[in-house]
């Protein structure tokens, strides 16, 4: 029961926050919105505010905010011609729709805050746990045990800070200021540049000393300021990552047996909702960074695919004829039907094993 409310959950917030960022930027551009639906499908429960007709409709899998004047020849009592999407400039059309995937950001956001603010963070520390046999740092004596409290004249408080600066320093041999006990150790090493593998399986070089981190750590509470600050750093990096994963999986270096779909994301909504509410908020924060990247991805369907028709528009500076938006319509429905087979069809094939033709 517990799974099933978390999936409700996490669908409903993603999906109520997307459809809110494309209310919102309407009314503030003095649109007419007829309808804010979660779900789509026959109607199971509504109501009218402000001659907008909230409801809640029979399929989960989405939702979709009506505006007078996107279909052609509308007509409807409650709005003036003023309130017409339609017959708006480019680029408040554009607003209106860039909003929904800019919302999923948003959500991100927020509840990374409330995950940094409530929980604070679990850090390594700059504690070595082992050293890898016939590396730079066994040559230069280091041991389990040391602290590495300074590389290059930089302080080091945490085992990141040594993975960020071996990973990025150009200039060597680094300089490393070690505690041992009561004692104070100055060694120069020069990393060994290594061939590893990315996550997306890529063959890369990094710089390694040959040093494993003790498993200590330590926990860090975070002041609102703190947590807001990480909260972006975090969008960011997740943002980016996840760009780059869109990118890898176009150019075919990521499998699309690795593309997931609805199965997918609740099994990882149930682990979550197990394993505690703000791994729970964590993960929730992942796909709607997800789901608004996606959804600026250039389909006709898609928000992307708007996006792109306005942008043709304001270059040619007249609309795409109607014929032409209906075959693009067509052509990206089909594209989308597409991936959510392959979607579902991966989910299943995960399930059921490898063996499944």
């Amino acid at each position: 029961m517990t799974s099933v409310l978390a999936i409700v959950f996490v669908l409903g917030l993603l999906i109520f926050f997307h459809e809110l960022g494309h209310f919102l930027v309407a009314k503030v551009l003095k649109i007419g919105v007829k309808t804010f639906s979660l779900g789509f499908g026959p109607k199971i429960f509504g109501f009218r505010v402000n001659r907008t007709d909230m409801q809640i409709s029979a399929f989960p899998l989405g939702g979709y905010v009506k505006l007078f004047g996107e279909e052609e020849n509308d007509f409807d009592p409650r709005f003036s011609e003023a309130e017409d999407f339609s017959k708006r400039p480019p680029l408040h059309r554009m607003l209106v729709v860039a909003a929904g995937p800019i919302f999923n950001l948003l959500l991100a956001w927020i509840l990374y805050f409330l995950v940094f603010f409530n929980v604070g963070q679990q850090m390594l520390t700059n504690e070595i746990g082992g050293v890898v046999d016939g590396s730079p740092a066994q040559v230069v004596g280091l041991k389990k045990g040391d602290k590495i409290i300074e590389i290059n004249g930089r302080p080091i408080t945490y085992w990141h800070d040594i993975v960020d600066i071996v990973s990025n320093e150009k200039k060597f041999p680094l300089k490393f200021k070690i505690k041992r006990g009561d004692k104070i150790l100055l060694v120069k090493i020069t990393p060994r540049v290594e061939k590893t593998k990315n996550i997306f399986g890529e063959e890369i070089k990094v710089n390694r000393v040959g040093i494993i981190a003790a498993n200590k750590w330590v926990h860090i509470n975070l002041s609102a300021k703190d947590a807001i600050l990480l909260s972006f750093k975090q969008t960011w990096v997740v943002t980016k990552l996840t760009f780059e994963g869109i990118v890898k999986l176009i150019e075919r270096v990521v499998p699309i047996e690795d593309i997931g779909g609805p199965i997918m994301i609740a099994q990882l909504v149930s682990s979550q909702a197990k394993a505690g509410f703000f791994d729970l908020l964590a993960l929730t924060a992942l796909i709607s960074i997800n789901l608004g990247l996606l959804n600026l991805l250039p389909i006709p369907v898609l928000d992307g695919g708007h996006l792109l028709f306005y942008s043709l528009e304001i270059i040619t500076r007249r609309p795409l004829s109607p014929e032409i938006k209906k075959t693009a319509m067509k052509i990206g429905l089909g594209i989308l039907i597409g991936l959510m087979m392959l979607a579902v069809y991966n989910d299943i094939n995960r399930l059921m094993g490898p063996n499944i033709k």
